[in-house]
């Protein structure tokens, strides 16, 4: 773990947790693309720059989950970097409590307010095109949260944040996170498209072009089997909590606080995009909001 593995001229990346990129921009200065998950991954990361001789310039967020953002503030109180975040990813990333708070839906109780769910706070700056090092790209990949992207090197290397997920991982855990099922879906066919030397996506194998695409598939297929499981339950009415302990109950998870406002979150997604499209309705009976079956 914490092991450099380099994969282009000047692309790396630092196996983690939540991948790390890192670029060389020059012999001495480099950008990391996320910093890890807490302060532990940061001092890691720091051990791995001052092995090489490298100064770190920016750190470039793909989102603000807090694996992710993680290491910020340490890095940037380390290294003076600047940070830079999409959209409203930066205000996430400024106010790490508005995560723990949006997966919870009010103000997020102790034990929703730690590392794993809020990150520290860092000085982020939005992320234009204008702070990209030259010969970078961004690459939209909106679904899993709000406006993640992911970035293209000098070298072709493409970091994938989260849009994917290791099959592994979805055969254990079936269901994962995702805010906008509608945006998700699309983000996937648009990367099966993609070429690239490499793409390295944060929790799964680095891969080329053709294996990222079967495994886009892959979560593409899962999604569609998720949605199945959850038109099936709603055949008769049945109330979010209901539903959602059918739905740990048919994959094996077990409920805790975290599991609870993650599941729960990408489920009331799950709800809200087979309402759009028609597939689920919903009513008010005795004062409990229902799902069922358009």
């Amino acid at each position: 773990m914490y092991e450099l593995i380099q994969v282009a001229e000047r692309s790396y990346y630092i196996e983690s947790p939540a991948k790390i990129g890192l670029v060389r921009l020059s012999e001495q200065e480099v950008c990391l693309i996320d910093s890890g998950n807490d302060k532990d991954a940061g001092r890691k990361v720091r051990q791995i720059l001052d092995a090489n001789g490298w100064k770190l310039s920016a750190i470039y967020n793909t989102h603000s989950n807090a694996d992710h953002i993680g290491g910020n503030r340490y890095l940037q109180a380390q290294t003076g970097c600047r940070i830079y975040a999409p959209g409203i990813e930066c205000d996430f990333t400024k106010s790490p409590v508005l995560e723990p708070s949006f997966l919870y839906g009010g103000y997020p109780c102790r034990q929703l307010r730690h590392k794993f769910l809020m990150a520290q706070e860092s000085d982020v700056q939005r992320l234009t095109d204008e702070c990209l090092p030259e010969g970078f790209a961004c690459i939209g990949l909106p679904g899993h949260f709000f406006d993640m992207v992911g970035f293209r090197t000098p070298d072709d290397v493409v970091y994938l944040a989260d849009c994917l997920s290791s099959k592994e991982t979805l055969d254990k855990y079936k269901i994962g996170f995702i805010y906008d099922v509608a945006a998700y879906l699309k983000t996937l066919e648009m990367v099966k498209t993609l070429q690239a030397k490499l793409f390295v996506p944060a929790h799964a194998q680095a891969a080329a072009a053709a294996e990222i695409a079967s495994l886009c598939q892959y979560n593409i297929d899962t999604v569609m089997e998720i949605a199945d499981g959850i038109y099936g339950l709603c055949k008769e009415p049945i109330c979010f909590e209901a539903l959602l302990q059918a739905l740990f109950a048919k994959y094996g998870l077990t409920m805790n606080f975290e599991q609870y406002v993650l599941v729960g979150s990408t489920v009331r997604s799950y709800l809200s995009w087979m309402k759009d499209t028609g597939r689920l309705d919903c009513a008010f009976e005795n004062n409990l909001l229902l799902w069922k079956q358009a």
